[in-house]
């Protein structure tokens, strides 16, 4: 052994030579070892770390050491004399998690339709003249607080005369809550079946020889990404929030790292252990994970056919702990995109209903780097970059996936208002689906008139896709004009973006997903600035008034968007090229060339997607010239 590399020398025979295979099952052993510190370990750390500060006091009593020395004799000492007792540590006061549901919803939670709530707040103490020299200001101010005072006084003799009346508030309330809980839960269901109909879209779209291997990443995807958002996900998006207001729920999620006050992660809520045991805080993880799986499964389109399916694995896991709950924090968590309103006066900060950005240009945008880091398929580009046409196998099973993808969608945009009393969800179903028609008709024409093509099949399914992408942000927003307007934009802008990615930047993309989510994603972001009339959004991001687009009065809504999809764009791209690297270093992330002319179904998953039908594989793999 030579004395240069006597170390790594023994290192590398260790762990097998240098041999790939011997590095990967080290590899694997490692990652064993993290998955139980993380998922037996650290919950225990957290509930004890938790317990630990629980139980500190509020503020120590000073000790009597500290009291300044007195030059009086010291008292005989009495033997029998016990020493006086340490006070106790008083109360923990703040709030605590209800995992029966029993205490969620009260009278604070019967509210009107104009947001009045039933209890009359406490004015507090009155306007202090010393603090208010202005003698016009105080004047009003104390104005104000006598009108507060006097009817907090009133509402307090009433509730004692009438003791029934506060009782039904306490049950409206808890009714309330009840409503909106239901609600978030059975349309967070429908979303989470939306998952089927991605499975079949980029399943038809794929080829016959791979159809067990996207079938099993779209199915995979699930439990992964559920696992890392339950593991930290959730608590870096949401242990800052605050609390789930429309479900009622105690404000336990009150970790949140900082910078001069811009809000950029969370920091509780960890395996949801301690005070987010909690009914509404599972309810609110529940349909917030499955929109998270949305943004999982994009990138499985458009790596599809060649994508190494342990890589796939770590990827999924990845997904769900940091890609994707950092810049979700950033616009959902109480992060500083939704600050920019009410620190700078962007409107209301970077609005977002229901994720064409937070969920679906994420997902482009990831979706794009591991298309372009991957490489194009076999066969794709002849010599002189011209591409070729490399056919869906099974159109019938992405016509099919696509109205299931469009039903969930009834649960995605009108389900984002946590809210079944909130009775704007009207106006979310009717826009959701008026830019899918308009989304779907738009493609077509375009792709048939315009690009003198086919009226094609793949294209009309991917126009109507768009539109519902688009429409996720600003539904809730705008009216049925706008919603045709933004629909028809997203579908002539899928079909250019294909035809760009393609020719121009020579990204092989199977189904799409790029151009679908990517770009009709930043466009339904940056639609909300455009095209939001002010009819709702009253208080949104903490900032009072409702939501404006620049159409209607309010640049700024519309910058605040434009810096919302910078953030997007930025972190996103980042933190993708990243944990592409980090895999490929791993296990790799591209299957041989070998096992992808053969196709992944029987190399990768041991079993071809159809059993029995005899496949022309040499036809579905065109030869580049």
């Amino acid at each position: 052994m030579s004395s240069g590399n006597g170390g790594w020398g023994y290192l590398k025979s260790a762990l097998g030579g240098g041999d790939r295979s011997a590095l990967r099952r080290w590899a694997a052993i490692w990652l064993v070892l993290v998955a139980v510190g993380w998922f037996y370990l650290i919950p225990k750390f957290v509930t004890a770390q938790e317990k630990k500060e629980d139980a500190k006091p509020a503020a120590e009593a000073p000790k009597p050491a500290d009291a300044p020395k007195q030059d009086t004799p010291k008292p005989a000492e009495t033997p029998a004399a016990a020493a006086p007792a340490a006070p106790a540590a008083p109360a923990d006061t703040g709030p605590k998690g209800d995992p029966a549901g029993t205490a969620t919803g009260d009278e604070n939670t019967a509210i009107d339709a104009s947001g009045t709530a039933f209890p009359v707040a406490d004015p507090g103490e009155a306007p202090d003249p010393k603090k208010i020299t202005d003698a016009k200001e105080f004047a009003e101010a104390k104005k104000a607080w006598d009108e507060k005072k006097k009817a907090f006084d009133e509402y307090t003799e009433q509730i004692k005369k009438e003791p029934l009346a506060l009782k039904l508030a306490k049950a409206v309330g808890h009714n309330r809550v009840a409503i909106n809980m239901t609600w978030t839960l059975v349309t967070g269901f429908l979303v989470m079946f939306m998952q089927a109909g991605f499975a079949m879209v980029e399943t038809g779209l794929c080829r016959a020889k791979n159809v067990s291997h996207t079938m099993a990443m779209n199915f995979m995807i699930y439990p992964l990404g559920m696992l890392g958002f339950y593991v930290c996900g959730y608590a870096f998006m949401f242990g800052g929030l605050g609390s789930a207001g429309t479900m009622g729920g105690p404000a336990v999620m009150d970790g949140v790292w900082s910078v001069a006050g811009w809000n950029i992660i969370g920091t509780k809520g960890f395996f949801l252990q301690g005070n987010f045991y909690d009914t509404s805080v599972f309810a609110l993880f529940f349909f917030q994970m499955v929109f998270m799986d949305t943004t999982a499964t994009i990138p499985t389109g458009a790596a599809a056919e060649r994508w190494r399916y342990s890589a796939f694995m770590l990827y999924g896991l990845a997904l769900g702990m940091i890609m994707y709950p950092v810049y979700g924090n950033w616009v959902w968590g109480g992060g500083w995109c939704s600050q920019l309103g009410a620190k700078l006066g962007l409107g209301h900060g970077t609005v977002d209903f229901a994720g064409s950005s937070v969920v679906h240009a994420q997902g482009g945008i990831i979706a794009f780097w591991f298309a372009k880091l991957m490489g194009p398929r076999i066969g794709k580009y002849n010599k002189d970059g011209s591409p070729n046409v490399i056919p869906a196998h099974n159109i019938a099973m992405c016509v099919i996936g696509t109205f299931i993808l469009a039903f969930g969608w009834f649960g995605f945009n009108p389900g984002s208002s946590l809210a079944g009393t909130d009775l704007r969800n009207a106006m979310s179903v009717v826009n959701t689906m008026l830019a899918s028609a308009t989304g779907a008709l738009a493609a077509t024409m375009w792709i048939w008139k315009v690009r003198g093509n086919k009226p094609d099949t793949s294209m009309m399914c991917n126009g109507m896709l768009a539109g519902l992408v688009a429409i996720t942000a600003p539904c809730a927003f705008v009216g049925s004009f706008s919603a045709c307007i933004i629909g028809v934009v997203a579908g002539i802008l899928v079909v250019e973006s294909v035809f760009f990615m393609e020719r121009k930047l020579k990204i092989d993309d199977p189904v799409g997903a790029i151009s679908v989510h990517g770009a009709g994603g930043i466009w339904g972001v940056l639609s909300v600035g455009i095209f939001a009339d002010g009819t709702y959004g009253d208080g949104w991001n903490t900032v009072p008034g409702t939501v404006k687009g620049i159409l209607f009065g309010d640049a700024g809504q519309l910058a605040a968007q434009g810096i919302g999809v910078a953030a997007c764009l930025t972190y996103v791209s980042i933190i993708s090229i990243v944990v592409y690297k980090v895999v490929d270093v791993i296990v790799g992330n591209r299957v041989s060339a070998e096992v992808e002319i053969e196709g992944l179904d029987v190399p990768e998953m041991g079993a071809v997607g159809y059993c029995g039908v005899v496949m022309d594989k040499a036809s579905e793999s065109p030869t580049s010239k």
